[in-house]
């Protein structure tokens, strides 16, 4: 695994937490968790593609206002510049694998449209 400097290996969010896996010059891999009744922000990336694939319990994905509910073993793929979110429907909770692509994986290319937790901008 290569190290990316002084970019955070994990983070703890109010809607749940995550961690890196693996990560190199064009990708990164997290392990995302989201508690129950919890979502994340409906967002953008501008630099990146992800592809998430659900490992476990069953949620709702917001992609570009479109609502896909997902659980166990799906996979949806965002696309650049696309808006979405995930949101944990289930008692339990819900954790994805997140691939992201790009020319740039920074935590700050993010436009966050709305939030739960005040962190819109």
């Amino acid at each position: 695994m290569s190290s990316k400097g002084s970019q955070p290996t994990q983070g703890t969010p109010p809607w749940g937490r995550w961690r890196v896996l693996d990560e190199g010059d064009n990708y990164k891999v997290k392990r995302i968790e989201v508690y129950p009744g919890k979502r994340l922000s409906y967002q953008r990336h501008f630099k990146r593609q992800e592809h998430w694939r659900i490992v476990q319990g069953q949620g709702k994905v917001t992609l570009d206002g479109r609502e896909i509910p997902v659980r166990e073993g799906d996979g949806v793929d965002i696309p650049v510049e696309a808006a979405h979110r995930i949101e944990n429907t289930g008692v339990n909770t819900l954790v994805f694998i997140e691939v992201q692509r790009g020319e740039y994986l920074g935590e700050d290319d993010i436009i966050r449209l709305e939030d739960d937790y005040g962190r819109v901008g």
